[in-house]
């Protein structure tokens, strides 16, 4: 496969922000009437938005005030804003990409400025602030394709010739609609949701310059 370009997910793949994030909603919800462990968390809301997020939340049983999506972001995006990392290898990987002159970028569903925060608290906003495709400005959610074919026309490249990052099956769900290989990153195990929807599988940012062939 000729690779032309390759899309990133952003949480979990390029920020470590997966943990952090989903153990704040587990204590939000929390004092909402929602009692939730962080592994039923991340298994419930991994990979959506967080507009999402409160129409599943109140069906558990969540009450939840109809600012709550705002509330909650401000909540998030300050501690996000001084506790997020980068996920480990993820910048020699994308120097790796670059130096064979790929072009790189992000989709994520979630909004451009969580992505301005934990990009530039991690130190890559650079290296994606004129290539950022959200779902939520776009107004198009992962699991459908649209957010990656967007990005795919952007920089004129075919599906087939694009490969998508993911950490999550809701996007490894979107790669599939969209046509498009997909390396499915899970790092602590966990990873055949992402393997049945026909992701391949790696747990080291190390290997994925093989992995595309560089």
């Amino acid at each position: 496969m000729d690779v032309k370009l390759v899309i990133f997910d952003c949480d979990g793949v390029l920020v470590d922000t997966e943990v952090l994030f989903n153990q704040a909603l587990v204590d939000d919800l929390g004092t909402h009437g929602l009692s939730l462990t962080l592994e039923e968390c991340m298994g419930l809301f991994m990979g959506g938005t967080i507009p999402g997020v409160k129409v599943r939340a109140e069906k558990l049983g969540a009450v939840l005030p109809d600012t709550w999506v705002e509330d909650f972001y401000a909540k998030a995006y300050e501690l996000l804003g001084e506790h997020t990392e980068p996920v480990a290898g993820i910048k020699a990987a994308l120097d790796a990409i670059a130096r064979a002159g790929i072009p790189y970028c992000v989709a994520s569903n979630g909004r451009v400025k969580k992505m301005e925060i934990t990009l530039g608290r991690t130190g890559m906003l650079d290296r994606f602030k004129d290539v950022m495709f959200s779902a939520q400005a776009l107004g198009t959610a992962k699991p459908a394709p649209d957010l990656f074919l967007i990005a795919a026309k952007a920089f004129e490249v075919s599906p087939d010739d694009c490969v998508v990052v993911e950490d999550s099956k809701t996007g490894v769900l979107a790669a599939k609609n969209a046509g498009m290989k997909c390396f499915g990153y899970a790092p602590h195990g966990g990873g055949e949701a992402l393997v049945a929807e026909d992701a391949i599988l790696f747990d080291d940012m190390a290997q994925l310059p093989a992995l595309l062939g560089l």
